[in-house]
């Protein structure tokens, strides 16, 4: 996306980082990966999904931490950024500006993805210890943290041990840190089950304010950075469908590509069934309306 008038900072995988006077305006795109690949298609509106979750989300955990979230609605961004309010309506955040803590905070509340693969190995997750004999999906007896080092865009980031984690952030902060993840997932997994929805994972991102308060950063518990089940599929030994890239993961592993870029076209029913699924999450999560949302920026309920 280009937006003149504006300094970029940088483009990830999915969202987009411009400058302006009144803080960072972070905008998530349409793009998806997989594999750690950006493929070439993008699934319409996946942007405004994760910016409105994250909004949600946000409001939500405000007396437990505090948040980079300044506005979304485009009327209330700084002049240079308002003449963009078209394109940005609904998938842009104007947040302030952190030192980001080089750690990727990660909240398990059941086994699967990288940390079930560890434990057929070692019967552990990030070096934690768990009880023998839990399959696949299994809820863990209580939610553990297992941080992980930030890779830049197209690497993997490395699950590591909190001493690790420690030495690389500071034992302070890291504490601080693991406690208000694990009280955030434990909260949002209370609230998403009642809605019939597991978070079975989810990983937050953490930034310093100039005064030194660490505050929540980047998005929260999204399809994107989380792995939604619906509670009425799931079943433990088995790996649940998901409310994220399941279509497009699905098809890919069905075409015969190899994971390495580029990657392929999708094809217009996985695009339309994945952008149905994200905007599924959006208002099962939210009680919002999604095309509500799309036209006003604001949670609107349905």
């Amino acid at each position: 996306m280009t937006l003149a008038g504006l300094e970029s900072i940088r483009k990830g995988k999915v969202r987009e980082l411009y400058r302006t006077s009144e803080g960072i305006l972070l905008v998530a795109s349409d793009r998806i990966s997989a594999y750690d690949v950006v493929l070439p298609t993008p699934i319409p509106d996946k942007g405004s999904v994760l910016t409105g979750l994250s909004k949600f989300w946000f409001g939500r955990f405000d007396d437990i931490i505090g948040n980079h979230l300044i506005a979304t609605a485009p009327e209330d961004f700084p002049p240079e950024a308002k003449q963009h309010a078209d394109a940005l309506r609904g998938r842009a955040m104007l947040v302030k500006e952190t030192t980001v803590v080089p750690i990727e905070c990660v909240a398990r509340g059941y086994l699967s993805g990288s940390g079930w693969k560890e434990y057929k190995a070692n019967q552990t997750v990030c070096g934690i210890k768990l009880p023998a004999g839990l399959q696949e999906s299994d809820k863990l007896p209580e939610p553990i943290f297992t941080p992980a080092t930030k890779a830049e865009a197209g690497e993997h980031d490395e699950n590591i041990s909190f001493e690790r984690a420690c030495e690389i952030a500071g034992k302070e902060t890291m504490e601080k840190l693991r406690d208000a993840t694990l009280t955030i997932y434990s909260e949002a997994a209370d609230y998403a089950r009642s809605k019939g929805i597991i978070i079975a994972d989810t990983k937050f991102e953490f930034g310093t304010l100039p005064s030194g308060e660490l505050i929540l950063i980047d998005e929260v518990l999204t399809p994107d950075s989380s792995r939604f089940w619906p509670a009425d599929q799931y079943e433990p030994g088995k790996s649940p469908p998901s409310f994220d890239k399941q279509y497009v993961r699905d098809w890919l592993d069905a075409s015969g590509w190899d994971h390495t870029p580029p990657g392929p076209e999708l094809p217009d029913d996985v695009v339309a069934s994945t952008r149905a699924k994200y905007a599924e999450a959006f208002e099962v999560v939210s009680g919002a309306s999604f095309d509500r949302y799309l036209a006003t920026a604001e949670l609107e309920p349905k």
